[in-house]
């Protein structure tokens, strides 16, 4: 055998493995394993792809909502009204990196419509600068943002106009909590105001529970005469928001308190990292798991063609070939395993949405509770780098199983394994 040509060796490397990959009757068990191996590590592969592209999908969502809806920087001056907002706000628009600076009044109200009440946060903000908030004006479901003027409009989330049941041009009425001090103690503020667009994002809490006023409307409201309580600063860098804030906070030199958006969202955003990582380790263990029975269902196969290790042997087979055929036998169900993991895991993803509809028609159960998961749609985005790390991996552990079995069968003596025969 060690006068054969380099190339027919290897194809004779590939035949046996295959040979032994194949099943006879009396090796049923060793194939059963060998195919549950395959499946294991494909389902592995596909699962953590999945599962991923999910987490990835929910937080680029969230991060894409939060930050189109609220500033990457919020500053608030040292009593609670901020006068000469304008003045102000010119000065923070020259700091190197900061895009956009838009006053607004934020505040807690109860809604009333049609014998319905719920907890909303009031947004007061200029007409022009909504009209920038790309996140709402693509995305009106009713009535126009043109008719968003004067002292009497509101628009609100598609989600609470439904929960209200109110229509383009019904009233609602609000509730400030902060009221009028009259003879007989402090009355609550009520106002009613017509509803003229509505807006659906994707995202529940914000659908549910939030409500846009102009700015004058709201200083009239909340009694903030010429003032108002929030700057809210756009950067051209969201990853930047925190140097930035540093920057706004010399060039201001008072006493404003500067939140970023990681700061607010902190515990948001660190519970999905957690989430994720947990889930990559336990989905691992599958993998992980598939790789054990690769080894198990080879070491019977290395016991079983003992015999047969040992008349190749005889014929003048190395120590090396046997572990490469053994090795190859191996290294084939974790590669197969792997991109067939690797195909089903970016074809489930990339139809991620669509199949989530046609189970959830099937069942007549709601997979995908917004109120619960924060968004109306199962997104997913596939990240190249982690996909290529789980296939990485995959083959990784399938390559590494097959060593100490493949070690194995090249330990095996020829006249120890024929001497009974």
């Amino acid at each position: 055998m060690k006068g054969y040509p380099k190339l027919l060796f290897s194809y004779f490397e590939w035949m046996m493995a295959l040979r032994y990959l194949r099943a006879r009757r009396k090796e049923g068990l060793i194939s059963v394993i060998a195919w549950f191996s395959l499946l294991g590590i494909a389902l592995g592969v596909a699962t953590l792809i999945i599962v991923m592209a999910v987490m990835n999908g929910f937080r680029q969502e969230l991060l894409t909502r939060i930050l189109g809806i609220n500033g990457h920087l919020n500053i608030y001056g040292q009593t609670e009204q901020i006068h000469d907002f304008d003045t102000i706000s010119q000065r923070i628009i020259k700091v190197d990196g900061v895009t956009n600076v838009i006053p607004i009044i934020e505040g807690q109200v109860m809604v009333t419509a049609h014998g319905v009440a719920q907890g909303s946060i009031v947004r007061g903000i200029r007409g022009k600068d909504l009209k920038k908030r790309k996140i709402i004006t693509n995305n009106i479901k009713s009535g126009t943002l043109n008719s968003f003027k004067g002292t009497s409009a509101i628009i609100i989330g598609q989600r609470l106009a439904e929960k209200m049941k109110v229509k383009i041009g019904d009233q609602i009425t609000l509730i400030s909590p902060k009221g009028n001090t009259t003879a007989f103690g402090t009355m609550p503020r009520i106002q009613a105001y017509n509803l003229v667009a509505t807006f659906q994002i994707g995202m529940y809490e914000y659908d549910s529970s939030f409500i846009f006023m102009p700015l004058p409307a709201a200083q009239v409201f909340f009694r903030y005469p010429n003032s108002i309580n929030n700057l809210e600063v756009f950067v051209n860098n969201p990853d930047n928001a925190i140097s930035i804030g540093y920057k706004i906070s010399k060039k201001l030199k008072i006493g404003s308190r500067i939140r970023d958006w990681q700061s607010v969202n902190a515990s948001f955003f660190n519970a999905i990292k957690v989430e994720r990582n947990v889930m990559f380790l336990i989905l691992t263990l599958i993998i992980l798991v598939a790789a054990f029975n690769i080894i198990s269902s080879l070491i019977m196969l290395v016991k079983d063609k003992g015999k047969d290790i040992a008349i190749l042997r005889t014929l003048g087979v190395g120590r090396g070939s046997i572990m490469r055929i053994f090795f190859i036998a191996g290294a084939s169900v974790g590669t197969i395993g792997t991109f067939i993991g690797f195909f089903i895991g970016i074809s489930f993803t990339n139809n991620i949405e669509s199949i989530r509809q046609f189970i959830q028609g099937l069942t007549g159960n709601d997979l995908f509770a917004a109120e619960i998961y924060f968004l109306s749609q199962l997104p997913a985005v596939v990240d190249p780098d982690e996909v290529f790390f789980v296939v990485l991996m995959g083959l990784s552990l399938s390559f590494l199983a097959t060593l100490y079995p493949a070690w194995r069968a090249t330990k095996i003596e020829p006249a120890d394994a024929l001497r009974y025969e």
